[in-house]
């Protein structure tokens, strides 16, 4: 569903558009046009053209590459509360890895030449801009850290952190909870690790209680997290 043209709130929900102002949200709100996608329907692939972006509203996109030697890397899930395609969208260039829904999605796709508009009649847009893909930048240096030094369970701990600051922001609860919607599959496609290696971290971080399940929900402990995301501080 279109969000309502006053719906401030919803857009500065997403962290690409969290510093834009009243006018540049009026101009996001008019040009978004909504799509829907079938489970195992493929959004763009890597080299398409970047001609538009999605802002994700329901539902899981998987953002994934293939090797030269038919594996898959998967990069990330984007859900509810995320964007994608918007590198290709403000640089010009190809997409740089394959999007497929892996879940009934729903979402707004701003079209290139409407995000360009938008940018010259707003041009305090930049900032904010520039924030977000810094932090952006931040946080794909930090998942490449995790699958090269760390061990499985600090990857997985790692990762949880991250998910909560990006449910939370800087205010984490002192007893968060945590819906994961991933199945142990999907999760290891994340942490570069097989699901049978996920299945005994995830069963190490309750052993100690860092984590504790209660069907998709997990009740996290803070403390016990960060300890083991970074053994040697």
């Amino acid at each position: 569903m279109k969000p309502n043209p006053s719906g401030q709130a919803f857009w500065r929900s997403f962290a690409m558009f969290d510093g834009f102002d009243p006018a540049a949200i009026a101009l996001l709100d008019a040009m978004a046009i909504p799509r829907s996608w079938s489970v195992g329907e493929v959004i763009f692939q890597r080299g398409d053209d970047g001609d538009y972006m999605v802002v994700v509203t329901q539902g899981r996109i998987k953002l994934s590459l293939l090797t030269a030697s038919g594996r898959e890397l998967v990069l990330r899930y984007a859900e509810p509360g995320d964007t994608l395609g918007e590198l290709a969208l403000m640089d010009g260039a190809t997409r740089s890895a394959d999007a497929t829904a892996s879940a009934p999605t729903e979402g707004l796709v701003l079209l290139a030449r409407d995000f360009e508009r938008l940018q010259a009649q707003c041009p305090q847009t930049a900032r904010p801009l520039i924030t977000y893909l810094v932090q952006r930048l931040r946080d794909t240096t930090e998942q490449l850290e995790s699958i090269a030094l760390f061990e499985i369970e600090a990857r997985l701990a790692r990762f949880l952190l991250v998910t909560l600051r990006h449910v939370f922001g800087d205010d984490i609860p002192d007893d968060p909870q945590l819906r994961l919607d991933l199945s142990q599959g999907e999760l290891a496609g994340v942490l570069g690790a097989s699901r049978p290696k996920v299945n005994r971290a995830i069963l190490a971080l309750e052993d100690i209680g860092a984590i504790a399940r209660d069907g998709p929900v997990l009740r996290c402990d803070v403390d016990q997290l960060a300890l083991i995301a970074d053994p040697d501080a």
